[in-house]
């Protein structure tokens, strides 16, 4: 990018830094802070707030791509679909690519992602060189991992913008090419699915293949397929998943695949997974009908979104006099040496089918990040299911998702945090390390003007 050019780019931030900082100071001291944000891919509740939110909505920009250092530098609330779209005409992508294109990278970082490519790359947070944040006490800081904010840097990723909020980021990209050949192999032993999938992972070859991306689909006990993509630079042809065709349901019909490298990081987009076929957007005359545009996860989180706040669904099922129904909306991950446990109590207990399934590493045994701990040397397999559950007779709501937690805990795993939590407060804090989050809280945000982790994420204020 020209010199001229560049200042002009790096002009334009410093002026919206400039306007948001006058937003906050024209709050009254110790007033609280959120963001006035449109769109979330948030699945938890949150009290109503009078309080005015700090207008981010310009903070959307790519502002700058370096095929050289193999580098972008972007705005917090641009999205990957944004970022991915101005990184791949120079051959490049983020090191992971969370599957629904309106997530934010800042989302992604301080709220975590996952992707097939996390088994080499680890998440989001792990291809940042630092970032320029908000602080809730009004400062903008900018934290490197050898400045300083090291502790603040390390301790971002997680903490759900109780700590601040990014508005710049420099990431790590890696080169691409054209195509993804895709292999789906089935499995009906989960003990023989997990070692293959540990042993992909670990070789990072597979039948004497390259395996540059690895996830999973269990359909049900005894069904279950474990994907994996090879970069290629040329196919035989490809499919298309964007309007008529449905991706997960190809997984089951394909033994081998081809896409282009685009619709290949969007695969589960126009789907939102499987979750569509809840909101009738599976059958093909919807679909003529919706076209490209309308068949978007974002779209479906709008229909979703309104039956939350208004309960159409639940109060028409409980006027026919069928039972209350539990979301269980979780992505957890456990150690690869407990995967097929924690499969069989999930079949068994809950019963949600489809389960998408993601090997995940942390890409560096030399970090430690704070607020999500992952065993540095171990493999983990994510679990990501998205519906809900018939209460029984008796039983409260919060049942079934007490009892996933209870599990994950017991196998030594983790739970993100972008949805409901029933964590009491003590066994929360042990989870996620309350001493170095309150640390972090005192320094950054003394007045306490942002949300408490617990808060937002378990009591949902």
């Amino acid at each position: 990018m020209p010199d001229s050019e560049s200042e002009v780019v790096s002009e334009a931030h410093a002026t919206r830094v400039a306007r948001l900082r006058e937003q906050l100071a024209a709050l009254p001291p110790r007033a609280p802070v959120r963001l006035a944000k449109r769109t979330s891919n948030l699945f938890r509740g949150r009290s109503e707030t009078a309080t005015p939110g700090l207008d981010v909505s310009g903070f959307t920009n790519v502002l700058e791509v370096d095929p050289k250092t193999l580098t972008a530098e972007v705005e917090g609330m641009v999205t990957y679909e944004r970022l991915v779209a101005a990184t791949l005409p120079h051959g490049l992508m983020p090191l992971v690519v969370p599957q629904l294109k309106t997530i934010t990278l800042g989302g992604a970082v301080t709220g975590l992602g996952i992707e097939s490519s996390s088994f080499r790359n680890g998440m989001p947070h792990e291809s940042v060189l630092e970032m320029e944040l908000l602080t809730g006490n009004g400062e903008i800081v900018l934290a490197r991992p050898d400045n300083e904010h090291r502790d603040l840097f390390l301790g971002f990723p997680n903490s759900y913008g109780t700590l601040g909020y990014a508005l710049r980021l420099r990431i790590e990209l890696e080169p691409v090419r054209p195509y993804v050949r895709l292999r789906h192999l089935r499995y009906q032993d989960p003990a023989e699915y997990f070692t293959a999938l540990e042993q992909a992972c670990r070789a990072r070859t597979f039948e004497g293949e390259p395996v540059d991306f690895a996830d999973g689909t269990v359909f049900g006990p005894g069904e279950a397929y474990l994907t994996l993509g090879t970069f290629t630079d040329r196919v035989p042809g490809t499919s298309d998943y964007t309007w008529l065709e449905i991706y997960y349901k190809s997984i089951r019909e394909r033994v081998t695949d081809h896409l282009t490298v685009r619709d290949y990081l969007w695969r589960w987009d126009t789907d939102w997974f499987w979750c569509s076929r809840a909101l009738g957007a599976q059958n093909r005359f919807v679909r003529l009908l919706a076209g490209r545009r309308y068949l978007r996860s974002d779209v479906y989180w709008k229909v979703v979104a309104f039956e939350r706040r208004h309960r159409i669904t639940s109060r028409l099922n409980r006027r026919l006099g069928k039972p209350a129904r539990e979301p269980v909306v979780q992505d957890i991950e456990v150690p690869v040496g407990k995967a097929a446990e924690f499969l069989e109590f999930f079949q068994r207990e809950i019963g949600i089918s489809p389960v998408w399934v993601c090997p995940i590493q942390q890409r560096s045994t030399e970090r430690e990040w704070p607020l999500y701990t992952l065993k540095p040397d171990t493999l983990y397999v994510n679990f990501g299911f998205w519906s809900s559950v018939a209460l029984g007779p008796g039983e409260p709501a919060g049942t079934y998702n007490r009892m996933i937690e209870a599990k994950v805990d017991e196998l030594g795993g983790r739970k993100s945090l972008y949805s409901e939590s029933f964590y009491d407060e003590d066994d929360f804090w042990r989870l996620y390390n309350g001493p170095a989050y309150r640390a972090l809280k005192d320094r950054y945000d003394p007045d306490h003007r942002l949300l408490d982790l617990y808060d937002k994420c378990v009591r949902g204020r």
